[in-house]
């Protein structure tokens, strides 16, 4: 099953947490760029979390760019897989960060947070990082 599907499969009260994340691991996702020209990601900070954007296709990206008011502009992104972006990129980031998918379907958008069995331990927000290795 792909992401989107069971992103609907979750919210609808039937899916899996696993299988969840293990389908946005595999998933190749569109990330926008938010400075052309100094090559960062585009996110948001909100309760003290960066959320990273992350779109399945480009007609999702096309919906946020629509809800933002600036459709008409190029808007260039980075192709990353979700497990990439999680194990790689999140850890580069200064403080928590987590991943928020689809933001501008409000049906069939997931976040992914800043906790365990998502990101990195070492990352996660509910996981004690003073070397016991302890879920907060």
């Amino acid at each position: 099953m792909e992401l989107t599907a069971e992103i609907a499969a979750y919210r609808a009260g039937n899916g899996d947490p696993g299988r969840l994340v293990g389908e946005f691991r595999r998933a190749a996702l569109l990330v926008p760029l938010a400075n052309e020209s100094a090559g960062g990601l585009m996110s948001a900070v909100s309760g003290g979390i960066r959320w990273l954007y992350a779109f399945t296709d480009k007609e999702s990206l096309g919906r946020f760019a629509e809800a933002r008011g600036e459709a008409g502009r190029e808007w260039p992104y980075l192709a990353i897989l979700g497990a990439r972006l999680v194990d790689a990129v999140v850890p580069a980031v200064d403080g928590p960060a987590g991943i928020a998918v689809n933001v501008a379907d409000e049906e069939g958008s997931m976040l992914f947070p800043p906790v365990a069995g998502i990101v990195p331990d070492g990352c996660a927000v509910d996981v004690s990082n003073d070397g016991d290795g302890e879920v907060a």
